[in-house]
């Protein structure tokens, strides 16, 4: 688990954020938190929690699925973020990576990366900082660097995964939103992504973890908040959470036979397996 600064002034700021979809009820009610500049904060929770919610509200996507912020306030490097649209949000240095990881099966590995970057200029010096940008993802991911030229539809589904990450890069983010990085990825991929992403985070990008898989999660962030029907639940350092029993087995889904995630937590309600 990574050591953030609590000393670091805010790089996001929410505020009492409540939203709602349609005329339907509210899918997240007065959610507060912020995050440091160089932190990995994680979001947790079953389904339905409102995790997603909180991305497509940073990100400026909520309109795409028809909600709207009903109250609060969204503040990014100490700016309003409210009148941003999703654009607007990516090339003031946000990007997200989308659950189901969204890349553009019928083109080229190359031509998934390139898309990433359509909010940047590419002529003069602007085109040797976007080659670099290319370089360094391509060292984060060099299995990419071997495939540039392979239908995207075609990799596996960790490689797609690498490649939406790869693709948000792209757009060199000050803010990674990530979620669900770990949804369909065998687990010795999950653990190559998440060295990935400390790595990613070292160099001075802040990750904002939307997890169903707590141990994953926890082993990654510096702070973690935990969602309950739209609101917040129990939020503190990773190391809080993690060693609080009571934290552990209600909300974490961590109990005295091992870690569990929230999947497999939502599974044994409904009946299933563990």
């Amino acid at each position: 688990m990574q050591t953030g600064s609590s000393k670091a002034p805010p790089l996001l700021e929410v505020c009492d954020l409540s939203v709602r979809y349609g005329s339907g009820s509210r899918a997240l009610t007065d959610v507060s938190y912020s995050l440091a500049a160089g932190e990995i904060v994680a979001i947790l929770g079953p389904n339905g929690a409102g995790k997603t919610t909180v991305l497509r509200a940073i990100s400026g996507l909520l309109p795409v699925h028809h909600g709207q912020v009903e109250s609060g306030s969204l503040r990014f490097d100490g700016h309003a973020m409210e009148r941003l649209n999703a654009a607007g949000r990516v090339r003031q240095g946000l990007a997200q990576v989308m659950e189901g990881r969204r890349i553009f099966g019928e083109m080229t590995v190359a031509e998934n990366l390139m898309a990433g970057a359509h909010t940047r200029p590419r002529v003069g010096a602007r085109r040797a900082e976007l080659k670099d940008t290319l370089d360094r993802v391509l060292d984060y991911f060099p299995i990419l660097k071997q495939r540039l030229d392979a239908i995207a539809g075609y990799l596996s589904g960790g490689e797609q995964q690498m490649l939406a990450i790869g693709r948000a890069l792209m757009a060199a983010p000050r803010l990674l939103l990530l979620d669900e990085p770990s949804l369909g990825v065998a687990p010795k991929i999950v653990a190559q992504i998440s060295e990935i992403l400390l790595r990613i985070n070292q160099s001075g990008v802040s990750v904002l973890l939307v997890e169903q898989n707590a141990s994953v999660a926890l082993d990654l962030c510096h702070h973690a908040l935990v969602l309950e029907n739209g609101r917040v639940a129990v939020s503190g350092t990773a190391s809080v959470l993690q060693s609080d029993p009571r934290v552990r087995e209600i909300y974490l889904g961590m109990s005295g036979q091992g870690r569990r995630s929230f999947r497999v937590a939502d599974a044994v309600a409904a009946g299933g397996v563990a």
